[in-house]
């Protein structure tokens, strides 16, 4: 007959007699896997005759057989082959082409079966036990042994189950061979499944349904529905093989706990016992065993330990009797020998040994005796089954096996070795089932059923747990199972997903590999991510072998990556322990299944939703490459699902006291459904608490607090948080929401007051009214903006010209026409920043003249970059997206980007509502508030006040995305402006000129964003060392008198303090550079203080009087034309104002209004261009003649550079040229948003000269007239006094920090103050972003305040926590009582000098951290959520701070506050003044605050450098100095320390390290610095 080569069925399986002689067809080919002797069709049995056609095979043929078929269910189908008499058949069968026996012969014969069927598709699934490559089978002619064994090819479990989907319907169908014996199944490509055994008969079920899942119930319906764990069994797992002691094991279980690592079970492997014994402990090495359950109990952990069926038959230590062994011989226990006496002995772990047969009643009861009597003596939650399969040392017994068909049948499946009785018994003994040879495979089934009645004897009605590693279907009803004993290489973590599939198939949910491998040793790479994948198995247990290293998480360091990536993902785990639970339990009750940088991945036909980032996934039905860093895996739920989560802790024992809370994933029809199943995680018999048996009552009376629901249709993350819902578990409950599709889509077309239909529609806008409160009612169509006209991209970045849409017609802003043709330029800078600039090619429009630092040469290649960008045509926009989250973290295709002369508008979505930055302006929180917000920026003499624009300004912003990445904006313009946040998230800036020009930085932590912004702006400078002493000032000093006394005072009280300041009262009438007679013993006074180790700083202000006969400083400055005046054209006079200083010869009336005094008695002033190079020098001329003729000093603190006018505009109000330049046809968010740009400044048509020579517009250039004056206020410092000293300036723009450092001007003595004071601290640190030496570096607020009487209480806490700013400085203002440290009472005395002894104790520290700033970029005063970003609870704390990373600070901030709730990040701290270990972590913590107490805790794993105190730094420089090692969980602790002269360049700075209890210094440079001493 014609077979085709892909149907022929092997008929010649063994190497034995000649195809011709079994009557079947011999032909060759050139490919040896297709078989060349086959079957012919008429080979087999016939119904008309009882004889066989052909010959036989392999002898012992039987000729009569009976067939027997039944349906049993809609669903199931039985067919059965076997011996007893009836009728005689040609057999076939043929299942509307599921399962075609027509293809070849049955044989039957005593110990060789054989059966052969096409099937509808290659799509096979099953087969087991062995390690599988894929989860689909290869059907190219591949043969898989199935023979429980010890071994590594067929291995542990006996599963002669498989599953086909179909290839047309997509249905499915499952083919289960009820038979224990030894068999062999051949997968072909017809496609067609050849089974042969050798013995028993065959028992086939069919299985129907409409999906797999289907399929797997009908299983699991015949063998056994899984059981149910308990709860915390789905905890993680550790365990090792020869911990070597219990100490050791302990150890592992301390440093575990330590780190905070989510963990519910430990393990001890054989090594616990009695030379490996069972029934057994080592009383030498494991002498506490019995009391060990307990103390993992005190934790809330469990404890499982290990079990072998082979019996020792020697005796115990000391030659005392093994009364397991004597009692199991005695109750005939044992496996025989083919005589059915004779115990059969092998060898396993203990030596010889004999082997339970768990199919006799006698060993049973055997069995669960000795289990009962173990547990009495060693406690324990759980048992570990292993070597079940059966495993022997020796080849069938220590007698060999005899010679007969049993342990040499007529054909042996390709098993291991091939041998029958390798690594196992002789398959000729005896067992109460039948021959070994028969039940071989059914031995860990039947010693599992004899466990489980042991479990129920000792645990009663309280759910445990066991694991077996042997296995054959219905197992699972009893037990987990593990996949054995794998390696540490890559393919053993890709190879075990297709096994715990096939488990999932065969019953088994809960099912796991050994995470990380089990032998060899893992690198840290495959464990970290062997540790990733491992947190979603539903048994997640690392486990290794003796003789490897330790892979437990915390073995690798508190700080590692592996460390912290498995905490992550393990917290995600517990998270949805409810979700697994739920899962298990439709398992048990309706047999459903649980279950390199860049990966390969398919995505299937659905919604899904990326777990961490919560964004939907715009792939379905696909093939994608997901980026995956070290520290991420790719997590994703499917649209359409509900899942239940908890709050997870360390173990399950804590988290099921936690809240619980819903993922609600919307499906594409915004639907989603799911189940929750609870219960109290132990008891046996399931007492259903579901969702359809409402009214259980949970004991811990837990409650949903939140759901989270993915999908809404609100962007762009689509995402909503319903917090705060306290529903009760049990009830039943509607929760419903209202959410407006479109309305926080919308962009504001007329941000102006007064919009209404008329004026909206002239702008060719939408008016549409909203019932949610600030939704623009006039707003953008979808298509208005620009559109791309031409596009080159190149590998450095791209050019894009883009045309106005002139559909809509103009912007609507007369005087301010819109430019039509725009370029856009993208250039890839880096691979962690980017710029793009906006702007009109046809004409020269202001830039901004502050240099930046830019890479030499561009990022040309992809791989390298951090982002990839993507333009969109219509409306035109920029897309910027963190390649390895897929984040969009910039998305300018928004509608509404306006680019005209006098107003430019653009709007960008949010990756997150996670904003911080943007200033200078009072902010009630760190992060932003999106809810409809505008801030203004425009540098103006304002004190802080709730959206009031301040001194400096700070275009920058840093986001935090939700995968915990961070990344930085900064838009280079200085025109006046504003920003608006919209609940979106989006943000839209309006900036009056300039261009747009963009520049981003992708950290993707927040301390790299610092670090690499200031890379672009400049580093901070580094403040000379006094500097970071207590600091004194006052406004309204009434002559040198008064400072002298308070310095005698603070003396006499042994108060820190090192500098001491002159506000503009040492002036006379206010004038710059002129002494006051009431100060004229001032600069005596200085030398002495200076000659006793303090410094003096005093104030300048930019504006010089013009109404002086004789004032040298005009004089010279009018000479080299160093004043701003207007342009040419309209006038060549000064632009006169009006500060500080007064007019000659006039006594000044304090009782009149403020208005009429300026009037009356100000001076005309002029306002220096510190643009002009000519200007510097003639700034630095009068600063050297003041220090060399007047007096000395060791710093500058310029103020009222903004520049501050006390007229508006200009002397008598009338500004010359284009009104529009101070009445702009659009007015940002100010003080008062209706108040013109020249209030309380210049003339915005003043003009100014770049040092280049080009003229520019205050207009353009207002918001950096600070900027231009700190540099040449820091070159004279440096240049006069030949030391650093500090510059301090009140006005600031991106850049200033490398010249100067800030204070937080003229702040109120309120208690409010205190915390907002954190929070500008804060955002200075961003603005360390805003590059000054704020906040990192170089800021601090007023301490006490400046304007109103500070109350005794409020200024006593605000002197603990100024202590710690890193700008330390008691200031107030005239007409206020004095509020330094020794104006009070003798406790606020004493208070203040032990904080500030504090402060100076650890200014070492503080100045390293200074330092590391000036090189590095890091921050000094420090968020908590720079150190620890995973935690989110982090990212909204804005009432303490750190120094650092290892010093953290919670001040007491609220009046008669004696408790301060401060949230302790997880990590080991210290009590900074008693030294103690805290002993929490990851929560809030209420801490006694006691008057004269602030909290400070240091960090485990830092080393902190101090020094003695002393009253001045002068002093305390020459003391020893000293280490704080704080140990981290693993015992390690490093730092660093910095040191110089304090003032001058060369320094000395070196790392220190403890580890193994000795402490490393390695030093990084040392240069010529006096001898140092550490005690």
């Amino acid at each position: 007959p014609v077979i085709e080569i892909s149907e022929r069925v092997d008929c010649f399986p063994d190497s034995g007699q000649k195809c011709e002689e079994r009557g079947c067809c011999w032909k060759p080919l050139d490919e040896r896997n297709v078989p060349w002797c086959f079957f012919s069709t008429n080979h087999g049995y016939t119904m008309e005759s009882v004889e066989m056609a052909s010959p036989s095979l392999f002898g012992g043929d039987i000729q009569d057989l009976s067939f027997h078929a039944e349906m049993q269910s809609n669903n199931r189908l039985q067919f059965k082959v076997h011996t007893e008499r009836h009728h005689f058949f040609h057999f076939s069968l043929s299942l509307k082409h599921l399962f075609d026996t027509t293809m070849a012969p049955l044989v039957f014969a005593d110990q060789y079966l054989q059966l052969s069927a096409r099937l509808p598709s290659h799509n096979i699934y099953g087969l087991g036990e062995h390690v599988h490559t894929q989860y689909r089978h290869n059907t190219n002619w591949k043969t898989w042994p199935i023979f429980t064994r010890d071994g590594m090819h067929n291995l542990y479990g006996h599963y002669p189950f498989f599953l086909c989907l179909e290839e047309e319907s997509g249905k499915s169908f499952g083919v289960f061979l009820m038979n224990s014996n030894a068999m062999e199944v051949i997968l072909q490509p017809a496609p067609a499944v050849t089974y042969r055994t050798i013995g028993g008969v065959l028992d086939f079920y069919i299985f129907f349904g409409d999906t797999p899942e289907q399929v797997v119930q009908e299983f699991l319906e015949l063998t056994g529905r899984p059981v149910i764990p308990p709860y915390w069994s789905l905890g993680f797992q550790l365990s090792r093989w020869d911990y070597g002691s219990l100490s050791e094991v302990k150890k592992t279980v301390e440093r575990n706990r330590a780190v905070g690592i989510p963990y519910d079970v430990q393990y001890t492997d054989i090594d616990y016992m009695e030379d490996k014994k069972d029934f057994t402990y080592d009383k030498v090495k494991f002498s506490e065993l019995p009391q060990f359950a307990d103390y993992l109990h005190e934790k809330g952990q469990k404890y499982i330990l290990i079990l072998d069926p082979a019996i020792a038959t020697s005796k115990r230590v000391g030659n005392t009797a093994y009364d397991s062994y004597d009692r199991g011989t005695e109750k005939n226990a044992w496996v025989t020998e083919s005589d059915g006496k004779t115990p059969l002995i092998g060898e396993v772990w203990p030596g010889e040994t004999v082997f339970p047969d768990y199919t006799s009643q006698n060993c049973i009861d055997w069995w669960v005796e000795e289990y009962e009597l173990f547990y009495k003596e060693v406690k324990h939650d759980a048992l570990w089954i292993d070597m079940n399969e059966v495993a022997n040392f020796k080849k069938g017994s220590n007698k060999g096996c005899a010679d007969n068909n049993l342990n040499y049948p007529p054909y042996t499946p390709r098993i291991l070795d091939e041998v029958m009785y390798s690594k196992t018994l002789c398959m000729d003994a005896k067992q109460a089932w039948g021959n070994h040879y028969d039940v071989h495979s059914l031995y860990g089934y039947s010693m599992v059923l004899a466990t489980e009645k042991a479990l129920q004897r000792v645990f009663g009605e309280n759910r445990t747990m066991m694991l077996t590693r042997s296995s054959f279907p219905g197992v699972g009803k009893y037990s987990g199972h593990w996949l054995g004993d794998n390696a540490a290489n890559w393919n053993d973590i890709k190879w075990a997903i297709p096994g715990m599939l096939e488990f999932g198939l065969f019953g088994i949910p809960y099912i796991g590999a050994d995470i990380c491998g089990f032998f060899d040793d893992s690198s840290e790479e495959l464990c970290r991510r062997w540790m990733q994948v491992g947190a979603f198995y539903p048994f997640s247990r690392n486990h290794n072998a003796q003789g490897y290293k330790p892979q437990d998480p915390a073995a690798y360091g508190p700080d590692s990556t592996l460390l912290k990536s498995s905490k992550h993902y393990l917290m995600i785990r517990y998270t949805l322990l409810p979700y697994l639970y739920t899962l298990f339990y439709k398992a048990h009750t309706t047999g459903e299944t649980v279950g390199v940088d860049t990966v390969r991945a398919y995505v299937p036909d659905a919604l899904w939703y990326d777990y961490e980032t919560m964004e939907r996934m715009a792939d379905r039905k696909t093939h994608i490459n997901m980026y995956l860093p070290a520290d991420k895996l790719g997590l994703h739920i499917r649209g359409g699902a509900i899942l239940p989560t908890q709050t997870p802790d360390v173990t399950t024992t804590y988290s099921r006291r936690h809240p619980m809370g819903l993922i609600v994933a919307l499906d594409d029809n915004n639907q989603a459904a799911g189940e929750l199943f609870w219960d109290d995680g132990d008891s046996r018999g399931i007492v259903i608490k579901h969702v359809t048996h409402a009214g259980y009552k949970e004991p811990n009376n837990l409650k949903f607090e939140n759901i989270t629901i993915l999908g809404v249709p609100h962007p762009p993350k689509s995402v909503l948080f319903l917090n705060g819902l306290s529903l009760n578990l049990g009830e039943t409950y509607l929760v419903e929401w209202e959410l407006m599709v479109e309305d926080y889509q919308r962009f504001d077309c007329y941000p102006e007051e007064h919009a209404d239909e008329a004026k909206c529609k002239a702008r060719g806008c939408i008016w549409k009214p909203s019932s949610i409160e600030r939704v623009p009612w006039c707003f953008y169509p979808q298509d208005y903006g620009y559109t791309v006209k031409t596009a080159e991209e190149t590998d450095s970045g791209m050019t894009v010209d883009i045309t106005r849409n002139k559909k809509y017609r103009s912007s609507g802003r007369p005087g301010s026409p819109d430019i039509d043709t725009l370029r856009v330029e993208i250039r890839y800078h880096s691979s962690d920043m980017l710029q793009f600039k906006i702007w009109d090619p046809a004409t020269d429009r202001y830039e901004v003249p502050v240099p930046l630092s830019v890479p030499a040469a561009p990022e040309t290649d992809e791989n390298k970059r951090l982002y990839k960008v993507l333009i969109t045509n219509n409306p035109f926009g920029i897309q910027v997206i963190r390649k390895n989250t897929g984040t969009k973290i910039w998305d300018s295709s928004m509608p509404g980007f306006t680019f005209s002369d006098m107003f430019i508008q653009v709007s960008t979505q949010l990756s997150s509502e996670f904003v911080y930055g943007f200033g200078e302006t009072e902010h009630p929180t760190y992060k932003h508030d999106l809810n409809y917000h505008t801030w203004g920026m425009f540098s103006k003499d304002q004190p802080p006040g709730y959206k009031m624009n301040c001194y400096g300004v700070h275009p920058f912003y840093m986001g935090l995305e939700n995968t915990a990445d961070a990344h930085g904006v900064l838009l280079l313009n200085s025109n006046a402006m504003d920003v608006t946040f919209q609940p979106t998230p989006a943000v839209t800036y309006r900036t009056l000129g300039g261009i747009l020009d963009f520049y981003m930085v992708l950290g993707p932590t927040p301390e790299m964003v610092v670090q690499e912004y200031t890379t672009l702006i400049g580093r901070p400078v580094l403040p000379a060392y006094w500097s970071l002493g207590f600091q004194l000032c006052r406004y309204g000093y009434a002559n040198d008198k008064e400072i002298e006394d308070l310095y005698r005072d603070m003396r006499a009280a042994g108060i820190p303090y090192d500098v001491q300041y002159a506000d503009i009262d040492y002036m006379e009438r206010q004038l710059d550079f002129v002494l006051n007679p009431e100060f004229k013993n001032l600069p005596h006074l200085v030398d002495r203080m200076r000659e006793e180790g303090m410094r003096f700083i005093f104030i300048l202000d930019p504006a010089i009087s013009g109404n002086e006969t004789h004032y040298p400083a005009f004089v010279r400055g009018k000479e080299a034309d160093v004043f701003i005046k207007w342009p040419k054209h309209l006038s060549d006079e000064i632009v006169w104002g009006k500060v500080w200083p007064d007019y000659p010869n006039v006594t000044v009336d304090e009782s009149l209004d403020w208005d009429t005094q300026v009037e009356l008695y100000r001076a005309y002033t002029a306002f220096p261009d510190f643009f002009r190079a000519t200007t510097a020098t003639w700034w630095h001329q009068e600063i050297q003649d003041f220090y060399e003729n007047t007096m000395k000093f060791d710093g500058l603190w310029i103020d009222m550079n903004e520049p501050a006018s006390f007229v508006h505009g200009t002397v008598g109000g009338k500004c010359l040229g284009d009104q529009l330049l101070e009445n702009p046809p659009y007015m940002p968010r100010k003080t008062k948003k209706t108040i013109l740009l020249f209030i309380k400044t210049l003339c915005m048509n003043s003009e100014q000269i770049l040092s280049d020579g080009k003229k520019v517009r205050h207009y353009d250039v207002h918001n950096i007239y600070g900027w231009s004056h700190t540099k040449p206020t820091y070159d004279a410092l440096l240049n006069v006094t030949g030391k650093r000293g500090i510059v301090v300036t009140r006005s600031t723009y991106p850049s200033s920090g490398k010249w100067a450092g800030h204070w937080l001007g003229d702040n109120f003595a309120s208690w409010d103050q205190l915390y907002k004071s954190i929070i500008g601290i804060y955002k200075h640190t961003l603005n360390m972003f805003f590059g000054i030496t704020l906040g990192s570096h170089f800021t601090g607020a007023d301490i006490c305040g400046f304007f109103n009487t500070a109350e005794y209480e409020m200024c006593l806490r605000w002197m603990q926590l100024g202590a710690f700013y890193p700008y330390s400085r008691n200031h107030n203002g005239k007409g206020n009582p004095r509020q330094d440290p020794v104006s009070w009472n003798s406790t606020f005395t004493e208070v203040s000098r032990d904080v500030l002894n504090i402060r100076y104790t650890l200014l070492p520290y503080l100045y390293t951290l200074m330092f590391e700033s000036h090189t590095k970029g890091n921050t000094v005063i420090r968020p908590l959520l720079h150190e620890f970003v995973n935690d989110k609870a982090t990212w909204d704390i804005y009432k303490q701070f750190l120094w650092g990373p290892a010093l953290l600070i919670s001040p007491a901030l609220d009046k008669v506050s004696r408790h301060v709730d401060g949230y302790i990040p997880n990590a080991r701290w210290y009590d900074f003044h008693t030294a103690k270990d805290i002993g929490v972590r990851g929560q809030m913590v209420n801490m006694p605050t006691p008057m004269d107490h602030i909290n400070l805790h240091i960090r485990g794993g830092y080393i902190l450098p101090w020094q003695k105190p002393e009253n001045t730094t002068h002093y305390s420089r020459r003391n020893p100095l000293g280490l704080i090692v704080a140990l981290s969980d693993s015992g390690t602790a490093q730092g660093s320390f910095f040191w110089d002269d304090g003032e001058g360049i060369d320094y000395f700075h070196m790392q220190f390290c403890r580890s193994h209890e000795c402490l490393y210094s390695n030093m990084l440079h040392n240069a010529n610095v006096h001898e140092l001493i550490f005690l």
